[in-house]
């Protein structure tokens, strides 16, 4: 009777045991399909990789920085990454996003590399999101889908209440964290750099209109556009770097309201004709007139590839916390300013798929 009781025990702690480790499996499946049902977004948008995350340095908040990599631009993408994870100590998380035809390129360079270490999710994005919204104007620039990703980064990243969006042009040489930490006021949903504020404002780029103001990139001929009372006098901003609020960017339905000023420009032609700058500027210069703060204009020093020429010294190039290349002359080519200054991130691709043009002998005059 005792030999029975004994075995009774034994079975009834081996049912416990049996138990508890189902109990543990069927919590880790859940957890896993969470997060399977979270990698794709409600447009089309699909998680395709992630690494785990780096060590932690004492530092627990995140910082999401979402960047686009382009096949034709992939040093880029990969020299920023290098600058912003080379210049913090904080727990920064990237979201790349790309084209299905270069995640592969892209995986392979930066586990391939000493970039294996950075925390990172590839991004997929998916195209059609653009049908209807984007003209193809024959004769004109072929369409970059890539530059309209940060139009949806609530679907790109869904799960993150706050995140910086930089283009592949920039280089951070201070701590993103600082810029991470940007106030953005009650009932904004993102903050910019000011053109007309900047540091960098006397610089006119030449056959562009007027750079820093409204009038620079819409039509005030257009009745839409002047039903909007928008002055025409007002500053623009560049939206080639931001912070943004993105529990307030859904809240007020940010990427509703830019798809419908993409599909009013599709019907009614609201741009200006002297564009200044990419497409992607009017609609959020609509949607976010003043409604926006502001980023310190040291952390984005910009123009440094609208020439060939130098427009800064190098005691303030050094000084700049981002550098940001946007214009015709990028750093990766031979004509760029500043060059050197980019090339010092500059990681080299694993699979020899994309070489580096410029090349420097150490010194670059005035």
């Amino acid at each position: 009777m005792t030999l029975r009781k004994v075995n009774i025990v034994i079975i009834l702690l081996a049912a416990v045991v049996f138990l508890l480790v189902l109990h543990r499996n069927l919590l880790g499946l859940s957890d896993v399909l969470k997060r399977q049902s979270s990698d794709s977004g409600p447009v089309g948008f699909q998680r395709v990789d992630f690494l785990p995350e780096a060590p932690d340095s004492g530092d627990g908040e995140e910082i999401p920085v979402v960047i686009t990599a382009v096949e034709e631009r992939l040093g880029g993408a990969i020299s920023a990454i290098n600058s912003i994870a080379s210049n913090t100590k904080s727990k920064v998380v990237f979201y790349v996003v790309t084209m299905n035809d270069t995640r592969e390129h892209l995986r392979s360079w930066l586990s391939g590399s000493a970039l294996k270490t950075v925390n990172y999710n590839i991004l997929s994005f998916d195209p059609r999101v653009l049908d209807g919204k984007v003209r193809v104007d024959p004769g004109a620039d072929p369409v970059k889908p890539l530059t309209f990703a940060r139009f949806y980064l609530p679907d790109l990243v869904p799960g993150v209440e706050k995140a910086i969006y930089v283009d592949d042009d920039v280089i951070v040489q201070d701590d993103i964290k600082e810029l991470f930490n940007t106030p953005v006021k009650a009932g904004h949903a993102a903050a910019f750099s000011d053109d007309c504020d900047s540091v960098t404002s006397k610089f006119l780029v030449r056959g562009a209109g007027n750079q820093y103001n409204y009038i620079g990139y819409l039509d005030y001929k257009k009745d839409r556009i002047r039903k909007l009372d928008m002055k025409a006098s007002t500053c623009s901003f560049n939206p080639g770097v931001f912070v943004a609020n993105l529990t307030e960017w859904k809240r007020q339905n940010v990427t509703q309201q830019l798809e419908k000023w993409m599909e009013l420009n599709m019907a009614e032609d609201l741009y200006s004709k002297t564009l200044a700058g990419s497409i992607t500027a009017p609609p959020l210069l609509i949607v976010f007139y003043q409604l926006h703060s502001s980023i310190d204009p040291m952390w984005h020093v910009r123009h440094l590839g609208s020439s060939t020429g130098k427009r800064y010294s190098p005691q303030f190039v050094k000084a700049a916390k981002l550098l940001h290349w946007n214009g015709h002359f990028k750093p990766w080519g031979r004509t760029a300013s500043y060059g050197e200054v980019w090339e010092k991130w500059y990681v080299p691709d694993p699979t020899g798929k994309f070489t580096l043009i410029r090349r420097h002998s150490g010194h670059d005059g005035n």
